[in-house]
């Protein structure tokens, strides 16, 4: 590595900023490099320059951007990728990297969350069993290459384990202030999905169609109640919260994958996804840059629809009840 230790100092100053409030930098650091305290402090203060190989090694395992260490512009951007398969990480190690991210997020002082959602926000599902047990076993069965779940029918069962961590991801999730952005394809992909899996067979029993409809409706009316008092609250209980904490946006022309930008005291963090529910991680400052502006102009051309214009927010909700409707009608 060059001996510039000003870029050696940024490198430490972004990582420190990227950690969670309650984990020690230079504990981090030992244990990552398999080095001294002693050592690990020489490097932080600049006494020891990083080799090349512990210099790739902090900036993976962080996600320190290298273009943005040397204020290098490229149209080369670096992302970790979360990829779910049987070669790659389990549905399970999935959760524990959302449970991570989130609860990472969380620890600063000044974040904000922008969900540009073509589907339902991932999180939502965790906080309905059914909902987030069918989503699972869905995408195994036609997503995730799975021995498990290929040759399965759909039932409404899952490892009370798995019911358990998505319920601390969305108690998390909704302590995060969030702008979301939705479209009138939000909702019809798990429309699709039930009557799809209903016409094919893949239901254990048909009646498992018509109780996902009902648990669909209840989310939709949860969360038509968070849109109207503006933040979220865990269905069930007394409705507490921050007023403005969760601003809901509609867009009738525009919406594109899902994507997700974070900032978290003053440090951006964009996620993207492929293939439905697989995520590409970065930081590069410029791209992350460009994915907030388009963001930022998607939701100045949006219509808020949260805490105020309750004429056009019942509209959309209404229109999605509509469509539950008619697909039970299709089924009876």
């Amino acid at each position: 590595m060059n001996s510039d230790l000003s870029t050696q100092e940024s490198l430490f100053n972004a990582i420190k900023d990227g950690l969670p409030a309650n984990i020690s930098l230079v504990h981090d650091i030992s244990e990552l490099l398999n080095i001294s305290y002693d050592s690990a402090y020489r490097r932080i203060r600049g006494e020891k320059e990083l080799s090349l190989d512990e210099l790739k090694k902090l900036s993976l395992h962080y996600k320190v951007s290298i273009d943005s260490l040397f204020n290098l512009k490229s149209n080369n951007v670096v992302f970790k990728s979360t990829f779910l398969s049987e070669e790659g990480i389990s549905f399970r190690d999935w959760m524990h990297v959302a449970h991570f991210e989130l609860k990472r997020i969380n620890s600063f002082k000044d974040k904000e969350f922008i969900y540009s959602a073509k589907d339902i926000p991932i999180f939502h599902y965790f906080r309905f069993s059914d909902i987030f047990t069918f989503k699972v076993l869905f995408w195994h069965k036609a997503l995730i290459s799975s021995a498990e779940f290929n040759d399965s029918l759909i039932t409404l069962e899952l490892d009370e384990s798995l019911l358990e961590m998505g319920k601390q991801i969305a108690v998390i999730y909704s302590k995060i202030p969030t702008c979301e952005l939705w479209n009138e394809e939000t909702f019809n992909s798990i429309i699709r999905q039930i009557e799809f899996c209903y016409v094919s067979g893949f239901f254990s029993k048909k009646d498992i169609a018509f109780r996902l409809c009902d648990s669909l409706e209840a989310m939709i009316h949860h969360l038509q109640r968070e849109a109207e008092l503006g933040f979220r609250f865990t269905p069930g209980t007394t409705p507490e919260g921050i007023e403005g904490s969760f601003k809901l946006y509609f867009n009738e022309v525009l919406l594109g994958d899902n994507t997700i930008f974070v900032k978290t005291d003053g440090n951006s963090t964009a996620y993207l996804t492929y293939n439905v529910i697989n995520l590409l991680i970065t930081t590069n400052p410029h791209f992350c840059q460009q994915i907030e502006k388009s963001l930022r102009v998607l939701m100045h051309e949006s219509t808020l629809i949260s805490s105020t214009s309750a004429k056009d927010r019942n509209r959309y909700f209404v229109g999605i009840y509509g469509k539950i409707n008619a697909l039970r009608k299709r089924m009876e």
